[in-house]
Formats: structure tokens, C-alpha cells, sequence
């Protein structure tokens, strides 16, 4: 098949190594022109280091490259979604869409709600655990994907899929979408509490408890509390809070030490989703009214100044709960 990918950092360039083994047509776009030069050139991404990109796929700096494909990803980062979903429109034509960047707009819009052009049923979302490196490198990796059309699904898991990448499919948008989006959240968290010397205890505390939170939001936003309890949600808070890949958990573990956000970002030195995830989540949280101590208490630390040790302290003596299990979470519930 001909595959474009709209984004050319770790995640997309992984996406397109795989897709290309698959015996696909690939084109690869990126933001800058000089990005796409040593792509070409250098056929490595230096967020990828050791990988060896095929000389094969196509690289470009004009987003118009990508008109007359069957299928698109579109992979940049969450605070570019938006520009570059405009960019794309017009050269979409009768392609399937997949979002297979995890991000979520501070008004609560999706991104699946912001890809312009393309045609009804044919935009899809991918999430899941999925670390680029691990998915680069062959090592064996389950995702899903959201459609609501059986036969777009289906060409889009197959396209995909080979014996190192398993795909499967899902209807709920907003469940998918949502558990991608801010799983990253729980990531600083937990490296916060790594940062401040918590353990394995404190760690998992937060995990469950995350998942709780965002069944919450999910059912107000129209989702499924059950899809959270899959690859994107519990696959996903899995995989990002408990590994050193994760640039979330590096983030929080550096802010529990004691370092500035600025600090952090520097140390860091590539995009941390979770600073855009905090924000989005907040926000959307307050429009829907959805009850998340955890996501508020890590939007106070980072933007309103506040202590973390005391803020996990103010956490851990809210006032007494029963525990909802999440899987069995109605609307009544929340």
C-alpha cells in the first residue's frame, strides 16, 4: 500500500522502519526542511540512535507529498496536532486517516475531532503501549485502533500488523483517545514520587487510582469505562510509568529531586507531553465536571507553585472513600 506519515520524530520514524519492512510504499514528511535532509542523508534519527532507517522511503518537507495515499498517520507532536491537521486537509482525498499522536485539546475536543478531509469512517486513532525505540527495534508490541468502520479497520490493522506488532480494533473514540492522552499525566506523577523516595507502593497506588480518574472522565465525555481497562489505559500507564524510556517518568523524577520545570525541560532536552496532558486534562476535567484529585494536585504543583511533598500529603488524608471498581463504573457513578 502507499503510506504517508505526517511527522518525522521518533514515533513516526518507527512507524514508517515497520511499515516499510511490511513491504509498504512509505513517504515520511517532516515540519522543517532541514529535518528531512539528514533523514535522508544520514538515514538516522537521532532520537532513534542505533536504527538504521531503509534508504527506501521516501522523505519530504512538502506536506502536498503525501496527496494520493491509501492510508496517512499522523504522528507530530500533541501541540503541533492541530496545524499540521490543517495542513494536510486538502491532499487527503480518499485516504484513511490514523491519529497516532496521544494528546487531548484543552476544551476536550479529540484529535479524531480535528482531522479535516478526510471522508466519514475513515479516520481512525492508534494507542496503546508502544514505546518507539522497543517498536523500531522489532521487540514485540501490542496497540489498538479506533474506527468505526469494519472494512477501514480492517485494511488499517493489516496494513500494520506483522509478527512483532500486534493490532486490534475498538469502536470507542473517546476510551482510546482519552487513556493515550493521560496516561503521561500519571507518568510525572509516579516519577515525582521516585524523585521524592517513594516505592513500589506509592507507584502502584497512583496507577490504580489514575485509572479511576479517568473512567470518570471518559463515561461524562460519552466514552466506555471498560476500554480504560485495555492496551490504551492500563496497557498504556503500564508501559509509561514504569519505564526509563518514558520522558514523563524521567521529568517527575527530576521535579521530585528538586529541580524547575524550567530545569527539567532543559535536562530533559525533547518534548514532554505531559506538560500539554496536565493542561488539557485540567480544563477538560472542569467542563465536565469530573472529580480528579490526582490530575488537579499535579496541575497545582507545576503551575500554581505548590509543594509536591505536601501536596502528596493533602492527597493521601482526603476524606474517606469507597473504592469503585472501574470496569463495572456507570454513569451514576460519577
Amino acid at each position: 500500500m502507499r503510506i504517508g506519515i505526517a511527522g518525522s520524530g521518533a514515533w513516526g520514524t518507527a512507524l514508517a522502519v515497520m511499515l516499510y519492512e511490511n513491504g509498504h510504499e512509505v513517504t515520511l514528511w517532516s515540519f522543517f526542511r532541514e529535518e528531512s535532509e539528514a533523514l535522508a542523508s544520514e538515514l538516522e534519527n537521532k532520537y532513534l540512535p542505533g536504527i538504521r532507517i531503509p534508504a527506501g522511503i521516501r522523505f519530504t518537507w512538502d506536506i502536498s507529498d503525501l496527496g494520493g495515499r491509501d492510508i496517512i498517520l499522523m504522528v507530530p507532536p500533541s501541540f503541533a496536532f492541530g496545524e499540521v491537521a490543517d495542513r494536510l486537509a486538502p491532499h487527503i482525498g480518499g485516504a484513511a486517516v490514523v491519529s497516532a499522536t496521544k494528546g487531548l485539546m484543552p476544551d476536550g475536543t479529540l484529535f479524531s475531532e480535528m482531522i479535516k478531509g478526510a471522508k466519514p469512517g475513515k479516520v481512525c486513532v492508534l494507542s496503546g503501549p508502544s514505546h518507539a525505540e522497543e517498536v523500531a527495534a522489532g521487540v514485540p508490541t501490542a496497540v489498538v485502533l479506533a474506527a468505526r468502520d469494519v472494512e477501514v479497520a480492517e485494511t488499517v490493522q493489516d496494513a500494520l500488523m506483522n509478527e512483532k506488532f500486534r493490532v486490534y480494533t475498538n469502536d470507542d473514540f473517546v476510551g482510546v483517545q482519552l487513556g493515550g492522552a493521560l496516561k503521561n499525566v500519571a507518568a510525572l506523577a509516579c516519577g515525582m514520587c521516585e524523585g521524592l523516595g517513594y516505592g513500589d507502593n506509592t507507584r502502584a497506588a497512583l496507577i490504580t487510582r489514575f485509572m479511576t480518574e479517568m473512567a470518570r472522565l471518559c463515561l461524562k465525555m460519552g466514552g466506555k469505562s471498560e476500554t480504560l481497562s485495555g492496551l490504551s489505559g492500563m496497557g498504556d500507564l503500564i508501559v509509561t510509568c514504569m519505564s526509563m524510556h518514558s520522558r514523563n517518568r524521567r521529568a517527575g523524577i527530576l521535579l521530585g529531586r528538586g529541580r524547575s520545570l524550567e530545569e527539567t525541560q532543559r535536562e530533559v532536552g525533547s518534548t514532554i507531553e505531559s506538560l500539554y496532558a496536565v493542561k488539557a486534562g485540567y480544563e477538560t476535567a472542569k467542563k465536565y465536571g469530573a472529580e480528579m484529585p490526582i490530575l488537579n494536585m499535579i496541575h497545582d504543583i507545576l503551575y500554581s507553585g505548590y509543594d509536591i511533598g505536601k501536596s502528596m500529603r493533602a492527597l493521601m488524608t482526603r476524606t474517606r472513600k469507597h473504592e469503585t471498581e472501574i470496569c463495572f463504573m456507570t454513569v451514576e457513578d460519577v
